[in-house]
Order: C-alpha cells, then sequence, then structure tokens
C-alpha cells in the first residue's frame, strides 16, 4: 500500500461533527445542504440566521453567535465565501464586508455520508439477483464495445460498475444483517416461524440467479481478450479527461489504475485470481449455509414446541396414576418412584471382580475409588511441596562431560585443517555434523563485509578466494553437494 501524502493530513472538514458547538454547526451544514439539494448554492448570513430561528431550539441565537459559526465552518474549509459587491452603495457597507457562503465540495461528501449514516437502520438491505443479470448482459456486449465511441464506451463502462457495486454492498449488508446478534435472537423465537419460509425462498431465488449468470459471467472474464479490456479502459480514461473540470487536476495515471483496480475486483468477484477461489463461490457457500442454519433453528423450535406437547401428555397420565392410588401410602411410594430422583448420576467403577457370584451384593464388592477433578480451565493440581535436591554433583559430571565432548569434536575438526587453511576442494568424504559446522564458518565470514570470521573457541579466518569460478564437490555420508572451492585461513593465535 502507497501512503500519500493527502493521507496523513488531518480532515478538518470533518471537525464539524465532534467539537464544541456541534449543535450549531450540524444545522447550519444540513441547513446548506438541503439549499444544495435544492440548486440554491449561496446564502447570506441574515437567510442562514432567519432559517434557524424558526426553530425552538434556536430561540435565543444571535447574530453575532451566527456570524462566528459561519467564520469558524469557513475556516475549516466546510463553506466557501465570496465577497458580495452588488448591494455595496457606501464605503462603510465595503469594509464591513457582506459575504455570501456556499458549501465546499467535499463537506457535500461528507454531509451525504452522514446522512446514509443517519438512516443505516432505516433503509434495510437486500439481495437483487437482477444485478447479476444486467452485469451478464453487460459483460455478453464487452466484444462489440471495442469499437464504440468513447462516450457509449464511458456510459456502458458506468452502468457495469454501478450494478457490480450495488450487488457486493447489498450482499455483504443483508449478510451482515442476517449474521447479526438481533437477528440470532429472533431466529430462537416462535414468531420467527411465520416468515421462516418467505425468507429460504427468497435467499434460494437469489442462489438459483447466482448459479445461472456466475457460470456465464466467469466465461465471458475468461474468453475476454486483455488487449479488448486494456482498449476499453484506455478509451473510458480518455473520455472521462475530457470532461471539463474547474479548479480540479486530474491524473491520467491516477484514473486508468481505478478503472484496472474495478475489472480486476470484477474478475476476482466471479473468476477468481492466482487459482484462488472466486468470491461468487464463497457467497455461494455463505448463504447455503445461512439456509441451513435458519432451517436448524426452525426444526428446534418445533422440537421444543412438540416436546411441551408430549410433556403436558406425561403430566396428564402421572396425575391419573395418582388417582388409582389406594392410599397415601401408596401414593408416597409413587411420588418417590417419579420425583425422587429426577436426573440421577451414574458413577462407573471397574469392571474386575473378584468373584463370579451373581449373588453378591454391591456391598460385597471391593470399592472402586474415582477421582473427580473440576471440569473448568482455571483449574489445576495442588503441587506436592518438597526440598531442594542437591544436584551439584550430577552438575559437575555433566560439565566434564560437556568440556570432553567439545575438545574432541575441536580436534576433529582441526584435523581437517592443513598449515592453518581449510581448502574444500581437498576435503574427503566428512560427517554430516563436521559438514554442517563448516558451512557454518563459511556463512558468518560470507555474510561479513571484510569476509572474515571467528570460530566457536575465538580462533579469526578469512575466505581468501572469495571470488572463486571453481566449484567442487563437498562429500558427506548423507549426501553430496555441488558449491564453490572456497578456501579458509586461519590466523595464528596469540
Amino acid at each position: 500500500m502507497k501512503i500519500q501524502e493527502t493521507l496523513r493530513k488531518p480532515m478538518l472538514e470533518a471537525k464539524y461533527l465532534n467539537v464544541d458547538n456541534t449543535d450549531r454547526y450540524r444545522p447550519i451544514i444540513r441547513l446548506f445542504y438541503l439549499k444544495y439539494e435544492k440548486l440554491k448554492y449561496w446564502m447570506y448570513q441574515e437567510e442562514v440566521y432567519e432559517e434557524l430561528r424558526e426553530d425552538a431550539y434556536f430561540r435565543d441565537y444571535t447574530p453575532e453567535q451566527c456570524q462566528q459559526d459561519l467564520t469558524a465552518l469557513t475556516g475549516w474549509g466546510n463553506l466557501v465565501t465570496i465577497q458580495d459587491t452588488r448591494r455595496v452603495s457606501t464605503i462603510e457597507e465595503f469594509r464591513n464586508k457582506k459575504f455570501r457562503y456556499q458549501l465546499s465540495e467535499a463537506t457535500v461528501e461528507i454531509e451525504r455520508m452522514v446522512i446514509r449514516v443517519e438512516n443505516l437502520f432505516i433503509e434495510s438491505s437486500s439481495l437483487e439477483p437482477t444485478l447479476l443479470e444486467r452485469i451478464r448482459m453487460s459483460l455478453g456486449r464487452i466484444a462489440e464495445m471495442a469499437g464504440e465511441p468513447q462516450e457509449k464506451i464511458y456510459a456502458w463502462w458506468n452502468d457495469l460498475n454501478n450494478d457490480f457495486i450495488r450487488l457486493n454492498q447489498n450482499y455483504q449488508d443483508y449478510m451482515r444483517e442476517l449474521n447479526s446478534v438481533r437477528a440470532e435472537e429472533m431466529m430462537k423465537t416462535k414468531e420467527f416461524l411465520v416468515f421462516k419460509d418467505r425468507l429460504i425462498e427468497y435467499l434460494r431465488s437469489f442462489v438459483k440467479s447466482l448459479q445461472a449468470n456466475a457460470a456465464v459471467i466467469e466465461q465471458y472474464l475468461k474468453e475476454t481478450d486483455p488487449q479488448t479490456v486494456r482498449q476499453i479502459l484506455e478509451q473510458a480514461t480518455a473520455y472521462e479527461l475530457s470532461i471539463p473540470r474547474i479548479d480540479v487536476e486530474v491524473d491520467e495515471e491516477l484514473i486508468y489504475d481505478k478503472m484496472k483496480g474495478r475489472w480486476d475486483s470484477l474478475q476476482e468477484w466471479f473468476a477468481g485470481l492466482d487459482g484462488r477461489e472466486s468470491e461468487a463461490a464463497k457467497v455461494f457457500d455463505t448463504t447455503n449455509e445461512i439456509i441451513r442454519k435458519i432451517t436448524r433453528y426452525a426444526a428446534r423450535i418445533s422440537e421444543l414446541s412438540n416436546s411441551g406437547a408430549n410433556r403436558r401428555e406425561e403430566y396428564r397420565k402421572v396425575a391419573v396414576m395418582f388417582s388409582r392410588c389406594r392410599d397415601i401410602h401408596e401414593a408416597h411410594r409413587l411420588s418417590a418412584m417419579v420425583f425422587g430422583i429426577e436426573k440421577p448420576l451414574h458413577l462407573k467403577g471397574l469392571e474386575s471382580r473378584k468373584t463370579e457370584s451373581i449373588n453378591s451384593g454391591v456391598f460385597d464388592e471391593e470399592p472402586s475409588v474415582v477421582t473427580v477433578t473440576p471440569r473448568v480451565r482455571t483449574y489445576k493440581e495442588k503441587a506436592q511441596r518438597a526440598g531442594i535436591v542437591d544436584r551439584a554433583r550430577e552438575k559437575e559430571e555433566l560439565r566434564l562431560a560437556t568440556i570432553q565432548r567439545l575438545e574432541e569434536e575441536r580436534r576433529l575438526l582441526a584435523s581437517y585443517i592443513r598449515d592453518n587453511r581449510l581448502d574444500f576442494a581437498d576435503l574427503p568424504r566428512i560427517e554430516p555434523g563436521v559438514r554442517d559446522v563448516f558451512l557454518t564458518w563459511l556463512s558468518r565470514a560470507l555474510e561479513n563485509k571484510s569476509l572474515r570470521g571467528k570460530t566457536e573457541d575465538g580462533q579469526m579466518y578469512y575466505i581468501v578466494n572469495a571470488d572463486t569460478k571453481e566449484t567442487c564437490i563437498l562429500r558427506a555420508s548423507d549426501g553430496e553437494l555441488l558449491m564453490p572451492a572456497y578456501s579458509l585461513r586461519f590466523e595464528e593465535k596469540v
């Protein structure tokens, strides 16, 4: 990701949303935006003041406060001002600088975003199978669009992108609603059974449309010539550059990269890129999983309803059994059987018995001890306390054994060094451990700019022929290695 300078700067135009006096700034911006939609772009301070005074919240609002608020919004870049000299009749009026105010372009987009956020829970998303059909028909015309005029190519490209953006956003928003906590809780209620079938049918219709159109769209994308796509994107870029704009610099490379990125997103969504699974396949699996989840919840609700009915029948039967008891003592015995142990705990002991007699009772058998531990993550068995054991002797023996082993390894490595020189081309067949040590020495020296290194026991060495072109074979018991014929020179210890 390339972070441009504009991405690191604070966005002052959004400051009015969360500062002191926001309760005054936001109504002013909303007033300008509503007038902007009615094609009234410029407003005077007096007009703003009169419009705000119509609301009961601004009964105590003063012209001085209005002037301060407009000045603050102008300083943040939310409003653009121009001095009105048409109504000036005296020098004093010119000095007072009567301004007209207009919303800046950035603030228009910010206010549109704010309105969408305000209506986020009012405007519900939906799945539109017709968008898949529109995308399929648009891509079916891609071959013939290469020879069309720039205006027609640009219109076709905008329609294709708008349909794709709506499809992607609407699906994501709709799936987010179905996977929300509120939807999960609603699926567990009996009221959900009323519109369960409608929801499943709605999702299945979208899945059918996705199956029918996604395969065709994927085929179109795979058969499309990349040169044709490049030509269409270049024509659309050229037309967008030809649109006259006031005080706006348009970069041709950025526009083309944006269009190319959207085309790559379209390919990734329907056909996949670099062998990865397409987003359409993921959408298909996710939608089917939602349908299965809805079906599971509905089946669970039905089972709970049926179990309640069966339980009532069981209670009625138990009541009849109590009514047929001869006396209270028989009713007590029946009560002990029915309500005595509702959920008994079954403990299973050892299977081995000392006797096979069928007449042996439970109390005649040896008891089986079962250690029950809490089934919680935080449970830990108590550590058994013990005194500190003196292991000085074992440590000394281990230290001496390690020293002896290192000394043997040092003698073994030194046996391959002749006249303070180690030539890899002259080495005989060696053990893998020796080879690994020599290659470690070599890598240390190659990683150093001075081509020098130090062994484990502190001996310095350097590479004699770092630029050699000759090769050699380093043989070991587990294989052979083809490598440059390096030579290491060891310095005398001081």
